[in-house]
């Protein structure tokens, strides 16, 4: 490792040495950081965890968890993605992996072994890592996908909670200092904060604590308003990347036809660019490199609407090719929304889960998977109730109706709902467990061809630099 080059920033590119890098890859959502959609669970991860511990008693949720880091990403996945033509991995994890709220700053190793069993495992496949801090104390946003079961983001109120970010960084950037297989550090995924006078300030301390350990290694740092949003953070700094998502609304699980209307917009191509464009405005100005670490469409089962999808993210990606922009598309393993494989919906896990996610998709429990058209009638009257009397309010970060459906559909419902998926779980034995967990092997898997073709197609069209 020593002699192959750390990537750096040089201008409006990335480099290794003085070899231009583009990233094409995905990001391993739902594995160190898990998800609702992506495993089928509702709520949040730590909500999950302690109602499988419950129902699975210790030895069977030990043994069940166990299981699932170990097969849901491992050599035959690696390879799988190097066979498309990709070359790196977002990495996603969740703080609860490295320290226990019960225990701030006293790091436990076993975080550290799961990360660097996916960064050894994506190198012996010339795969680069991107380490992403996803889920920090506090909850940087107001979602779930920082284990976040409320839609307040205390994590940018709190010193206590930015001080452990900083610990935390500086211990894996002590870590990984000089491995080049690890392009670098993502220390905050999808920030929200609310008054938007934290996240500068906060992102120059943690620039400062990081360099002091690990000169080296790139950072790259997430726009505010979920990587959309970057007046707020000044200069850039140096050796960084600014990050953008780039979720294009007909690729939303409520997403019309593409071209077509979504959510009262015509979406075609150009629009599709427009978007783009203004997402990554602050880096084509202040002449930093782009990485899109977030975006792509879900599927329906639907054929002709899929098509549309693959339709869109081929624009994208060729959108992204032109203008040199690197990417993490979203994501590699689920029980079918999304993924580039998905969970086989006949295996042992898939079935045992089944009801769980069909009731989700009655009821609009996830954010990401279901819409509300089944539960109008609920909606409806607190929609006109706020419009009536609170026509000013427009919370962070979304609006009224967002918020409305967050409290309702995404907290309200998914917490009750939590009981259901443990019920699901009764009577495994330990053994059982175990096994379950299996459904997420590659081997166990499918992989989506169409999806497959498409990168490997993005990916031939200008080879990378490795």
């Amino acid at each position: 490792m020593s002699r192959k080059p750390v990537l750096r920033v040089d201008g409006s590119r990335i480099v290794a040495g003085d070899r231009p890098v583009v990233l094409r890859g995905v990001g391993l959502g739902g594995w160190m950081n898990m998800e609702n959609f992506i495993t089928g669970y509702p709520g949040t991860e730590s909500q999950q965890r302690k109602a499988l511990r419950r129902v699975l008693g210790e030895e069977g949720y030990k043994r069940f968890f166990d299981r699932f880091l170990s097969v849901f990403f491992t050599d035959d996945d690696a390879a799988l993605l190097a066979g498309l033509g990709l070359n790196s991995v977002r990495v996603p994890f969740n703080y609860r992996h490295f320290e226990d709220d019960a225990a701030p700053f006293e790091l436990e190793p076993e975080g550290f072994a799961l990360l660097d069993g996916v960064v050894d495992a994506c190198a012996r496949h010339r795969l680069y890592t991107i380490l992403d801090l996803h889920a920090v104390p506090g909850a940087q946003n107001q979602h779930w996908h920082s284990d976040n079961p409320t839609q307040w983001a205390h994590f940018w109120s709190q010193r206590q909670f930015q001080d452990r970010v900083v610990h935390l960084w500086q211990r894996l950037a002590e870590h990984y200092r000089g491995n080049a297989w690890v392009a670098g550090y993502n220390p905050v995924n999808e920030p929200g904060d609310a008054e938007g006078t934290t996240i500068g300030p906060f992102y120059r301390r943690l620039e400062a604590a990081i360099r002091a350990v690990d000169p080296d290694h790139i950072l790259f740092l997430d726009g505010n308003r979920y990587s959309t949003q970057f007046d707020q953070l000044g200069d850039p700094l140096p050796n960084c990347v600014y990050t953008a998502h780039d979720y294009a609304l007909p690729g939303f699980v409520d997403g019309g036809p593409y071209p077509g209307v979504s959510r009262g917009e015509y979406v075609d191509r150009d629009h599709v660019e427009k978007t783009f464009l203004a997402r990554t405005e602050y880096m084509r100005q202040t002449g930093t490199p782009i990485w899109v670490g977030e975006f792509g469409p879900v599927y329906t089962g639907d054929p002709a609407r899929d098509e549309q999808r693959y339709r869109l993210l081929e624009d994208q990606l060729e959108i992204y090719r032109r203008h040199e922009a690197s990417w993490a598309l979203w994501t590699y393993k689920d029980i079918g929304l999304q993924g580039l494989v998905t969970v086989d919906p006949a295996s042992p896990y898939a079935q045992r889960v089944a009801p769980v996610v069909e009731k989700k998709a009655r009821l609009g429990v996830d954010s990401w998977g279901s819409t509300d058209g089944e539960i109008r009638h609920i909606l409806e009257p607190i929609e006109e109730l706020f419009e009536r009397e609170f026509p000013d309010f427009q919370p962070y970060p979304w609006g009224a109706r967002r918020w409305i459906h967050g409290h309702v559909r995404h907290v309200m419902l998914a917490e009750a709902m939590v009981g259901d998926f443990a019920r699901a779980f009764e009577g495994v034995t330990p053994n059982e467990a175990e096994r379950l967990a299996d459904s997420f092997a590659l081997d166990q898997s499918h992989v989506r061809r169409t999806l497959a073709d498409v990168l490997r197609d993005a990916s031939k069209t200008r080879r990378v630099t490795r």
